[in-house]
């Protein structure tokens, strides 16, 4: 299977927070739109240090991370960031490599009931247009 991209729009969460309690008006929210690298080997969002700043993100902690070239390291955790495909959203804490690309990992996509299509190369909803979540 080749690379798969999608594009995801990134908006700093307590930005919408702000917004909803107005605070601060809609067009105020940081936000961005990316092609990300869907990565099912990657657990979490990783966004670049760059686009940390341009979303106005704080650093919240550091946690240990192994690559995937296999080699560890202590990568910055920012947030809250919420993460939009299409009809879909959710909030994570995104983990801030050196990296260039923004890696769609397995955390966000399962939290907007997203799967990759091996054989279209594409993201598709696991439950078709509409997401489905199971409450146990």
């Amino acid at each position: 299977m080749g690379i798969v991209r999608t594009e995801i729009t990134l908006k700093n969460a307590l930005d919408v927070g702000n917004a909803q309690q107005g605070i601060i008006k809609d067009p105020e929210i940081r936000q961005t739109v990316v092609q990300a690298v869907v990565d099912t080997g990657a657990l979490n969002l990783v966004i670049n240090e760059e686009l940390r700043r341009q979303l106005g993100l704080r650093v919240v902690g550091t946690s240990g991370a192994t690559l995937a070239d296999n080699t560890r390291k202590t990568v910055k955790i920012a947030g809250p960031i919420e993460v939009h495909w299409k009809n879909r959203s959710m909030v994570c804490q995104p983990w801030v490599v050196d990296s260039g690309n923004v890696l769609l990992g397995a955390i966000p996509l399962e939290g907007m009931d997203l799967m990759v299509d091996p054989v279209n190369q594409t993201v598709a909803g696991v439950h078709g247009e509409e997401a489905v979540f199971l409450l146990l």
